[in-house]
């Protein structure tokens, strides 16, 4: 059987070491299977097992080896739909318990990073960056919505504070979440999957599920195996391909673009980004940054709808590199990846059951990092017979994307267009 390597990237250059796992050879028996080992499946399999489970995880290529280890590593809170647009959408009553839960992914992450002792080079503190007067009205009004919801560790930032936590002159202002941060995300994943089989869960790698048996005691096939479950977990995301075609016609794969420079020294790290925090822009087509542990600069932007691999990935995201940090232009970039992540029209993830014992939760739309933390929490609550808050989110209205599947692409990527111009023109 092929053995499927991490593609080349920073994340993977610099990940912890850790043992390989077998691929799935026989057949075996659990509790519940989860399909894919990224972070929702990672945290559902952590929930369970704290909770008397018995979980056998399956990937098709390695851990992490999705958006889970290839994203910009930043701990953003909320969705990428903020809760008052929610609120308009479903009500009051359903949107005040997602509100409740849209800064919960990020304390998980904390929680998980201590009770494993996960190195992953955590840092605290995440920007929001206003480019326009506009997009500072608009981080005013966030703060109260936060603060509606408990969520008090906010600051805004005046066109003085924010030349104080990073250095590029085209921002007006910003808002400072101490609750956000960054991480090595690779180095996450594997973190968690360690603290999986300290719990007694088993996880394959190169074991992608083929096809799913549905019935009372479903049953789920690899090319050398099978597992037989009370429960499945659909955790492929973006990488589920057609393995659950109800789930295929309401999201989209879409790549986004990362490219990370050499190391650029103490002085000069620092005098980018003094106290360290994650930068993200407030675009539609939105740009973010980070510091590495070795003070590397990682730089992500753009949206490839389809999930299409650009031929020159730095000869798209360097020049925004270069806007923002024009003091830059003579540094060396090291490394360029894309990785996929799963758009739904709404932005806002899809979370349900199909028939009595598979459960699914996909279409983070670019705020993954926490999110999947709390689906997996979520899930296992649902599984344990407790499904107030898995009912929050599957109540959450989808639609299929205009076109369906041969059309999707070309109508995203309008819409982006679109929201392109705003975001140059500042309508």
């Amino acid at each position: 059987m092929a053995n499927t390597p991490y593609p080349e990237s920073y994340y993977a250059a610099s990940a912890n070491a850790v043992p390989p796992r077998p691929a799935l050879q026989d057949d075996v028996e659990t509790d519940v299977c989860v399909i894919g080992a990224g972070y929702t499946g990672l945290s559902s399999a952590l929930f369970l097992l704290e909770n008397g489970f018995r979980v056998t995880v399956l990937e098709a290529a390695k851990v992490g080896f999705g958006a889970s280890g290839r994203n910009g590593g930043q701990i953003v809170n909320s969705y990428s739909r903020d809760i008052d647009v929610i609120e308009r959408s479903v009500g009051p009553k359903q949107a005040q318990l997602l509100g409740q839960m849209a800064f919960e992914g990020g304390r998980i992450i904390r929680e998980r990073v201590a009770k494993y002792n996960i190195q992953c080079d955590l840092k605290d503190g995440g920007v929001f960056a206003a480019l326009t007067a506009k997009q500072m009205g608009h981080l005013e009004s966030q703060k109260r919505l936060w603060e509606r919801f408990g969520h008090t560790q906010l600051e805004l930032l005046d066109e003085r504070r924010i030349r104080e936590v990073v250095a590029c002159d085209q921002y007006v202002g910003g808002m400072l979440d101490m609750s956000g941060g960054h991480i090595h995300p690779l180095n996450l994943a594997l973190g968690e999957a360690a603290a999986v089989e300290s719990l007694g869960g088993t996880i394959y790698e190169q074991s992608p599920a083929v096809r799913i048996e549905r019935g009372a005691n479903p049953v789920v096939h690899t090319p050398q195996g099978k597992v037989r479950a009370k429960f499945i977990i659909v955790a492929g995301n973006a990488y589920l391909g057609n393995l659950v075609p109800e789930l295929a016609a309401k999201s989209m794969p879409c790549g986004t673009q990362v490219i990370t420079t050499e190391p650029l020294g103490d002085e000069l790290a620092k005098s980018l980004l003094p106290q360290d925090y994650c930068v993200e822009d407030c675009n539609y087509l939105l740009d973010y940054y980070r510091l590495t542990g070795d003070k590397r600069l990682i730089f992500g932007g753009g949206v490839v709808y389809g999930a299409r691999d650009p031929a020159n990935i730095e000869a798209i995201i360097r020049p925004k590199m270069l806007k923002a940090f024009p003091q830059l232009r003579n540094v060396k970039i090291d490394y360029a990846w894309t990785g996929n992540f799963l758009l739904t029209l709404s932005r806002l993830p899809q979370v349900g059951r199909l028939g009595d014992n598979i459960y699914y939760s996909q279409g983070c739309s670019g705020h993954g990092v926490t999110y999947t933390h709390l689906a997996g929490k979520v899930l296992a609550e649902a599984l344990r017979g407790q499904a107030e808050r898995f009912d929050a989110f599957a109540d959450l209205p989808h639609y299929p994307f205009p076109g369906g599947q041969l059309l999707r692409t070309p109508f995203a990527a309008l819409g982006a267009w679109y929201y392109g111009l705003r975001d140059k023109f500042g309508m």
